[in-house]
């Protein structure tokens, strides 16, 4: 058979990884895909600029329209970012009857509702596996894998960046500024590292995850999110001497009444696996109620890390060339009129455990203040820790690992804390998971 012929938007990291793997790799991917697959057209930015892969047989333009466009290209690799003009051109080229393979999570995030819908509309697959956790096969998992499950929660470090820059403040005792420095030097951080370190990244991938897992719409507007740059680095140190490390996790959960679907600074006992992923690695935990707990670890980016699932949705999208348009699996893994209308749940009703680090005055009388106000909002104190006092400034530190509490009632005692004489600082809180249930 004649290979499938494809067009590329965009050939910077991942597009160049994407052309080298299809050319190295082509005779293994055409043994799995029935077909050869064929890069004929690419749209760049700049024109002149030299280029890190092999371009033989490739048409370059600086329109993207004009790939989408193209009669020969049958399959659109958006491989651009962001969510204008992406959006339009993966609705172009749905509405041409071709289809989509993306790594754009923010694009799926926001928008992947109306792309879906269009798609089934049209007949035609958009592929987003490259768009969580680069080259982990987290989508395949959730979606076909784990088809069986009831899936109650899923738990996952998806930025890399938020990760090394974690790792380094523990295992050197670096603080947060002086460690993003470094990641930005390196590489792994861009020069406004917001969509990094403040959790949106993250949450763009946890809202897709969660959509997949448990059948619900796309609702990235319903992610609680929170960044790792308020972290400091004796909070880290504190995490350790307790028996846990502090991940930027994604948690989407099933609770009673909705889910759960939220970003932030995570305490997780050590020895789970998950604390253990260190650097600029990613890792998704998985919790089925028939397979129980499942792990997925590996590079969350990288040129052919994820170009790797890229080709991999290729090869799906080939396969798919002749099947049946109705017997395809899902987009969100549940079919689109079995969504379930269950809501995301407001922060303030979500429980959890919480690791609280407080200041207060050297004297008599204080702990048992702070313990009444707590008592008074039904907090029950897990473990408590009490550094050596300042001498010079008078105050001590404490630390508090609280039982499970609905977080509207931990926000009220925080606000009751903070009105203490005795505190000489606002609380710092972290929420905790025990990732073993």
């Amino acid at each position: 058979m004649k290979p499938v012929k494809i067009g590329l938007l965009g050939l910077g990291t991942v597009g160049c990884g994407t052309v080298e793997v299809l050319d190295r790799n082509a005779g293994e991917i055409a043994r799995r895909a029935g077909r050869g697959i064929t890069v004929v057209a690419a749209a760049v930015r700049d024109l002149a600029r030299p280029r890190g892969c092999t371009l033989e047989g490739v048409r370059l333009t600086g329109d993207p329209m004009v790939v989408v466009d193209d009669p020969e290209v049958e399959v659109v690799v958006e491989l651009m970012g962001g969510t204008e003009p992406a959006r339009e051109l993966v609705l172009r080229a749905i509405a041409a009857g071709k289809h989509v393979v993306t790594a754009n999570k923010a694009l799926i995030a926001l928008h992947g509702n109306e792309i879906f819908a269009r798609a089934h509309e049209r007949g035609v697959m958009v592929a987003f596996e490259a768009a969580v956790a680069g080259g982990i096969p987290i989508i395949k998992a959730l979606r076909e894998g784990l088809a069986g499950n009831r899936i109650e929660w899923v738990a996952g470090i998806i930025n890399g960046t938020g990760n090394f820059i974690l790792t380094e403040m523990r295992d050197h005792g670096r603080d947060f500024a002086d460690v993003l420095a470094e990641a930005q030097r390196l590489g792994y951080a861009e020069a406004d590292p917001t969509f990094d370190v403040e959790g949106i990244d993250a949450a763009h991938k946890l809202c897709i995850l969660a959509a997949i897992a448990f059948g619900i719409p796309l609702q990235f507007d319903r992610v609680h999110v929170e960044g790792i740059s308020r972290i400091t680095r004796e909070d880290v140190t504190y995490a350790g001497e307790l028996g846990y490390r502090i991940k930027h996790l994604g948690i989407a959960r099933r609770a009673e009444g909705g889910f759960e679907l939220r970003v932030h600074p995570t305490l997780i006992p050590e020895r789970r696996l998950i604390a253990n992923v260190d650097g600029v690695m990613n890792a998704v935990l998985v919790k089925g109620d028939a397979v129980g707990p499942t792990l997925y670890y590996g590079a969350g980016a990288g040129a052919e890390a994820t170009a790797s699932a890229v080709v991999a949705d290729l090869v799906d999208v080939v396969r798919a060339l002749t099947a049946d348009p109705e017997n395809r699996v899902p987009h969100l893994a549940f079919q689109p009129d079995a969504l379930s209308d269950q809501p995301v749940l407001p922060m303030s009703e979500v429980r959890t455990s919480f690791y609280l680090r407080l200041r207060a005055c050297d004297r008599p009388g204080v702990l048992a203040d702070i313990a009444r106000v707590l008592g008074r909002h039904s907090i029950s104190i897990e473990a408590l820790l009490q550094r050596e006092p300042d001498p010079d400034r008078g105050e001590a530190t404490i630390i508090i690992l609280t039982h499970r509490v609905r977080e509207g009632d931990m926000h009220a005692a925080i606000a009751e804390l903070e009105a203490l004489e005795h505190l000489t600082s606002p609380v710092t809180r972290i929420r905790m998971e025990p990732l073993g249930r």
